[in-house]
């Protein structure tokens, strides 16, 4: 029997992505399914590309200033969700709603409890978030991508959901050549995160440079962002062997075949990473809430798939240091090993999260 599924997703691509995935396949299997985003959200873009229904709502996350008139404005926009929340729940008539973590979750999350309807609750994170963690005492069921320390009722370790694009045939030496690569040279692909990646752009430019001079067969695919990309260009001038990309939607591609990955370490990410089995130099997002990408990065670099690097003074030195000691050819073993080390995480495949997520909720 089909049901209907209401979905509160966005922000950041670590909570968009895997409602995303799962809404995709309810679609597919022929139950009703409505997104719920903030307003001016750039998922809404990623929705209306696909033709998922969505509706948005005017939130805003929690304020941390002291200034008192950011608390009243933010409390009017919380009363304005929960009403606009309200409206979508009635019109809609949900079976399950579903909140993957950040603070539009929220309101729709509670306004389901308060109305009887099953709710369930996906945080990608090995540190829960502060709107899922205060979710996790009235949800039916509440999902987890990364083991955590602390137990939370009705909780289920299901893995964090990816793009079924990651499991489409590729072939490197294509991939490669139609960027201007060597597909026999060992390939490093550089990306930050939808939350920014400043520091370690301007970091990797001059750790490339000189990785390149001392290696022939290096070569590497930095994705800048697009605010970074001309920035990123004239730093590297005519240097060779360096692909600079601002975007690219084929980021399956370009990680099935690279060699080594240099990136932060979001939810998102990491479980990409763990699905394509790629050795990594992650750098956590330092200003991430709750420093939750140091704790993913540690998930990784525990079992000995992943080298950890914190971003502060010295990074570039401390970037070399990291990526000189994978890349050598004297020390191939070691992403080998990194690749084996995969075997020891003992996660749920990604692949399938969104199918054992989608049973799940409808037995709620």
């Amino acid at each position: 029997m089909n049901k209907r599924f209401l979905i509160a997703a966005g922000g950041t691509g670590g909570h968009f992505y895997p409602g995303f995935s799962l809404g995709r396949l309810l679609n597919k299997q022929g139950n009703s399914v409505l997104f719920v985003v903030r307003r001016a959200d750039v998922a809404a873009h990623v929705l209306e590309e696909y033709g998922i229904k969505f509706q948005e709502i005017d939130f805003c996350a929690l304020t941390r200033s002291v200034n008192p008139l950011k608390y009243i404005s933010f409390f009017f926009k919380f009363i304005r969700a929960l009403r606009q929340t309200c409206a979508i729940i009635k019109t809609f008539k949900p079976d399950v709603v579903i909140g993957t973590g950040g603070y539009v979750s929220f309101p729709l999350l509670f306004m389901a409890h308060l109305q009887g309807i099953k709710t369930a609750a996906h945080d990608s994170n090995t540190k829960i978030g502060l709107s899922n963690k205060i979710c996790s005492y009235f949800t039916d069921l509440f999902l987890l991508g990364l083991p955590i320390n602390k137990k939370i009722r009705h909780s289920v370790l299901v893995g964090t959901p990816i793009r079924r694009e990651f499991a489409v045939p590729f072939d490197r030496r294509k991939i490669l050549q139609d960027l201007g690569l060597n597909p026999d040279f060992k390939t490093v692909l550089i990306f930050g995160g939808s939350q920014g990646a400043k520091a370690l752009n301007q970091a990797l430019i001059e750790t490339v440079k000189r990785l390149i001079a001392e290696n022939e067969a290096l070569q590497f695919i930095h994705i800048s962002g697009e605010c970074w990309y001309q920035t990123i260009s004239r730093g590297y001038g005519k240097v060779k062997r360096v692909q600079v990309l601002p975007y690219s939607n084929e980021i399956y591609d370009l990680m099935h075949s690279c060699d080594l990955v240099v990136c932060r370490s979001g939810a998102g990410t990491i479980a990409e990473l763990v699905y394509c089995k790629k050795p990594s130099v992650l750098v956590p997002l330092p200003t991430a809430a709750a420093n939750h990408q140091y704790y993913n990065a540690k998930v990784l670099q525990s079992v000995g798939c992943a080298a950890l690097v914190q971003e502060g003074e010295h990074l570039q030195e401390r970037l070399y240091t990291a990526m000189d000691r994978l890349l050598t050819s004297a020390n191939d073993i070691s992403l080998e090993t990194m690749k084996e080390n995969f075997a020891k995480l003992n996660l749920p495949d990604p692949l399938t999260s969104s199918e054992r997520i989608a049973e799940l909720l409808k037995k709620l």
